[in-house]
């Protein structure tokens, strides 16, 4: 038989291939189905919705602890749990969670604790530890809860699935590579330089595109005083999947904002209460620091490319952008969220009275700084931009006049502003496609115990349900159309605290009048339009298009807590989490 010339060649090839994806060069994406839930949002867009269905709420499947310091973190901060946790990754049999180790100290000292990676696999019906990882990675430094600038809750850390390769954060605002199989570092990925500078942070979620490269922001603080000075640096990193890196800097992508020592605005004092002081009174200024990613914001990627992110003044939380890039990094546009909203004092707020602005006020102002409301960044928040289908980009912010609920803004693909709902605080909206159209669902608390726009009792009453009580205190998860109108809601109405015991007894006690908040940051739907969700009184939700409950089942227990997300697995399989523990649901 005649030898075929190409033999060697097709070898060498081969081994050459071998070679260069064990060194972490190279990735090659597995045959077969992509991953069920390889990142924040389920996928490049944030989008939360899959195309399966999901099981019914029957069964706890499994109930891990990832978390070992629940009870002193609630202990430390009157009882609510104040920690940003990563969504389960889920691949197949494969699920991939953050763990915490080390020793808690006190919210102040985040940085004694540790962070892992492990991988999980079913096997015999029980969710058995393939391996573990343990980073080096910590979050930015505590901040004061008064200072608005810099966290206050725990941040989180949260890796994205690309291919047989995790990529998890690291110090220094680097990145380890590791292989599914294993656990181990394939590669060690440094945007800074040869060794790791450990006043660089890794500040949110890592992303990833359908093509690979990921991306994720980076900040650079003050080593001594990291809220008190001006951000050094900041960044978005881009790692392609042969490791190469590129990044461009914040100041590159907002030339239009502020300078630093430029004067940006602050709220009146709650000397001049009731706001505005008078109907022309202008805010005093402070220097706005130099624009920088929002703490845990995950970059989210549009079919064609395009990144968005956002970012805020370092020292002001009313001057922040929409910014979108190119695949190049370079600047496509960015967006103000200043002066887009006016549905303040005499729309959302009465004029005159009790939790009202003050008589004389102009209609629609924000009553602490007396103008068009903008759309606000907190660090302790969690929300990151979705793309919807026909390209626009909705994003959630803090506004404090609608009793701290926030708006949520909508942008189109060009940048244009194009409304906002009157609830936004603290969640990355998710999408259900159908019929040729698409909604967005998002939790809607009507917080109570707040105020309607400031902290003075005698102004702003806290029961909310007294004072105003054609909009009292309630929680819902509501569907919105399109262009932003809502289509329905769902409300919780349960009374009851509960909690499990080590037996697995569950006792419960009514003492929420109002309900409990749906303490849920990102959306999971699935094929059907189902909606699952957590809520603080510790049960998972499945909710039915149109508003009616599916199911729900209770987990560990009802706590006040920063808001976590779920995942829908291929199988079907609900992966939720509740003070600290990984629960998986199913029939």
């Amino acid at each position: 038989m005649k030898r075929s010339v190409q033999t060697p060649l097709r070898v060498f090839t081969l081994t050459v291939l071998a070679i260069l994806c064990a060194a972490g060069l190279l990735t090659i994406i597995a045959a077969g189905p992509p991953p069920d839930w390889p990142q924040w949002g389920g996928n490049p867009q944030h989008t939360g919705e899959v195309s399966w269905s999901g099981q019914n709420l029957n069964h706890i499947l499994a109930n891990i602890v990832y978390d070992p310091f629940v009870a002193e973190e609630q202990a430390a901060n009157g009882g609510d749990l104040l920690v940003h946790y990563q969504v389960p990754i889920v691949d197949g049999n494969d699920v991939y969670m953050e763990f915490k180790s080390g020793q808690f100290t006190k919210p102040a000292n985040w940085e004694t604790q540790n962070w892992l990676e492990k991988k999980l696999s079913w096997e015999n019906g029980q969710l058995v530890e393939k391996w573990s990882n343990t980073s080096d990675w910590k979050p930015v430094p505590f901040a004061s809860v008064v200072s608005f600038n810099g966290p206050f809750w725990e941040p989180v850390y949260h890796p994205v699935l690309v291919g047989n390769f995790i990529y998890v954060p690291a110090a220094g605002g680097t990145v380890a590579k590791l292989n599914t199989s294993n656990g181990t570092t394939a590669a060690a990925i440094n945007p800074f330089g040869t060794t790791k500078d450990m006043n660089i942070f890794v500040s949110g979620p890592l992303s990833a595109d359908k093509n690979g490269n990921v991306y994720y922001n980076a900040i650079k603080l003050s080593s001594g005083r990291p809220w008190d000075d001006d951000a050094v640096d900041s960044w978005l990193v881009k790692i392609a999947p042969n490791n190469t890196v590129t990044k461009v800097r914040f100041a590159t992508l907002t030339p239009n904002a502020p300078t630093a020592s430029d004067p940006c605005q602050v709220g009146f004092s709650s000397a001049q209460l009731p706001w505005p002081p008078t109907p022309d009174a202008v805010p005093t200024t402070v220097p706005c620091g130099s624009q920088r990613p929002a703490i845990n914001a995950a970059p989210a990627i549009a079919p064609d490319g395009t990144i968005y992110t956002v970012s805020k003044a370092q020292f002001v939380t009313r001057y922040n952008y929409l910014i979108a890039v190119n695949p190049n990094l370079t600047l496509k546009w960015n967006a103000s969220l200043r002066d887009r909203l006016n549905d303040g004092c005499g729309v959302l707020l009465p004029i005159g009275g009790p939790g009202g602005c003050r008589a004389g006020a102009h209609v629609g102002v924000d009553p602490e700084i007396n103008g068009p409301g903008p759309g606000r960044i907190f660090d302790d928040g969690s929300s990151s931009p979705t793309v919807a289908p026909d390209g626009s980009v909705i994003y959630g912010t803090f506004t404090r006049y609608n009793w701290s609920q926030g708006h949520l803004m909508k942008f189109s693909s060009s940048g244009q502003f194009q409304g906002a709902y009157e609830f936004g605080w603290d969640i990355t909206p998710g999408i259900y496609s159908h019929g040729g159209t698409y909604s967005i669902v998002i939790k809607d608390n009507h917080y109570g115990e707040v105020g309607s726009y400031c902290d003075v009792e005698s102004i702003c009453p806290s029961d909310r349900t007294a004072t105003h009580p054609n909009y009292p205190e309630e929680y819902f998860i509501t569907q919105l159309n399109s262009a932003m109108g809502v289509e329905w809601k769902f409300k919780n109405t349960n009374t009851l605290s509960c909690s499990r015991d080590a037996n697995g007894n569950v006792t419960c006690v009514s003492d929420h009048p109002n309900g409990f908040e749906w303490c849920v940051n990102g959306m999971a739907t699935d094929g059907n339009g189902v909606v699952y969700a957590n809520n603080e009184d510790g049960n998972l939700f499945a909710i039915n298009q149109g508003g009616t409950l599916k199911q729900k089942i209770f987990q560990q227990l009802a706590v006040g807590a920063a808001y976590t997300p779920a995942s829908v697995a291929r199988d079907g399989r609900i992966y939720s989490q509740n003070a600290g523990h990984l629960f998986v649901v199913g029939n």
